[in-house]
């Protein structure tokens, strides 16, 4: 895992602007808690179909470049938005299909990896109230419906990950995950940022979870707009909106925006006025 500069608690922040006429963004958006509301069981979550006309629209809009990064893998995300056209970061970056079609994945020694699997899966059968997500190359242990566990989940979970070569711990909203070390947002950012459609604009990253903060750094280093959605603090993202239906809202924005060339922020936080983009 890229280290991370150390956060810390300011001002309130700002709600992003949208883009100038002059500017040509990549949009990164993470998935849930960002563009989907946190449900008690991942695989229950749905997208509407307003959303996947919206992505689509702004990948169009954008000239393609429009990833989604996430800590699903990516035939989750191909279930849940039917297979899109658009660049999929699955596992915080460790599989990821390009916008042409093309595949590249990190190998993970298979005697690491069912290691991992057998020393979690023991794990998640001793501790009541935790629930067991299995990405095959990565197990996320949640404890959405048993919060007070996560102290002692944290715990365990990190004991654990120090006798697991190979693979690290990703902890994030009431939920760790064993992942395959080597690999998070912020890296996988910046190699799509090399390489077209995105190499050339400005990064602009939408996330909600501590997994988002590798992305938000490479996107600050890069001159984009880090993006936090709602009030986890600290955090190194330089603008907020407070919850996935002000992403949806702001997004919508956006679409109009490149449509219009009229380069007006809207603070879906406070009302404020126009303000200028800072890339």
């Amino acid at each position: 895992m890229s280290p991370l500069k150390p956060a810390s608690v300011g001002a309130p922040l700002p709600a992003p602007p949208l883009p100038r006429p002059d500017q040509r963004w990549a949009l990164f958006l993470d998935v849930d808690g960002c563009l989907l509301e946190f449900v008690d069981d991942p695989a229950a979550v749905v997208v509407s179909d307003s959303l996947r006309r919206l992505l689509q629209a702004l990948h169009d809009r954008l000239d393609g470049a429009l990833a989604l990064v996430s800590g699903r893998a990516v035939h989750d995300l191909d279930r849940l938005f039917g297979r899109p056209s658009w660049a999929l970061a699955g596992l915080h970056g460790y599989e990821l299909r390009y916008d042409d079609g093309s595949h590249r994945e990190i190998a993970v020694d298979p005697v690491a990896e069912a290691r991992m699997r057998e020393a979690v899966q023991a794990l998640a059968a001793r501790m009541d109230g935790v629930q067991l997500e299995d990405k095959h190359q990565a197990i996320a242990l949640h404890c959405r419906r048993a919060p007070q566990r996560l102290p002692a989940l944290l715990a365990a979970a990190r004991a654990l990950a120090a006798d697991l070569p190979g693979y690290e711990l990703q902890p994030g909203n009431l939920v760790v995950e064993f992942k395959p070390a080597g690999m998070d947002k912020g890296r996988v950012v910046e190699e799509l940022m090399q390489r077209p459609p995105f190499a050339g604009r400005a990064p602009v990253y939408l996330g909600d979870d501590l997994t988002d903060e590798h992305a938000f750094a490479a996107v600050n280093r890069l001159g984009g707009l880090s993006v936090r959605i709602g009030m986890r603090e600290p955090s190194q993202a330089r603008f907020t909106l407070p919850s996935p239906d002000a992403v949806h809202a702001w997004l919508d924005q956006l679409r109009d925006a490149l449509d219009t060339h009229e380069g007006v922020s809207i603070d879906a936080t406070t009302g404020g006025g126009p303000s200028p983009c800072q890339p």
